[in-house]
């Protein structure tokens, strides 16, 4: 039962990162816009637990979302300026993907600490 609620909540995370990096990429180039993307991406990060099911596909989603609407389009502009700010949000978008790497593996505990060769004197 576990497993298939964590297997269900993939797509809405992968959902949730696309559309909140596209809101941050139409935004950006408003100096809050930009500052309100970057803060309730890192606010989904926080909140979502660590694991393969949740924040994994949410940062997924939010680079692949990114990196979709980086090229150039027909028209010949391009969605992310070559500005400060958009050098901020793709800097934004690797943190946001290597943030979704954090807590995948388990981690060293108290407990297998052997604490050394004995009591602190």
């Amino acid at each position: 039962m576990r497993a298939a609620l964590r297997a269900a909540l993939v797509v809405p995370c992968l959902v949730l990162g696309s559309a909140m990096s596209l809101c941050t990429v139409l935004l950006h180039d408003y100096w809050w816009g930009l500052g309100l993307g970057i803060a309730a991406t890192a606010a989904t990060l926080v909140a979502l637990p660590a694991g393969w099911g949740t924040r994994l596909p949410f940062a997924t989603g939010w680079a692949v979302a990114l990196l979709l609407v980086t090229p150039e389009r027909p028209e010949g502009d391009y969605l992310v300026s070559g500005d400060p700010s958009g050098y901020l949000l793709l800097g934004a978008g690797i943190a946001v993907f290597g943030a979704g790497f954090t807590g995948l593996m388990p981690r060293r505990g108290a407990a297998e600490d052997s604490g050394g060769a004995g009591p602190a004197t």
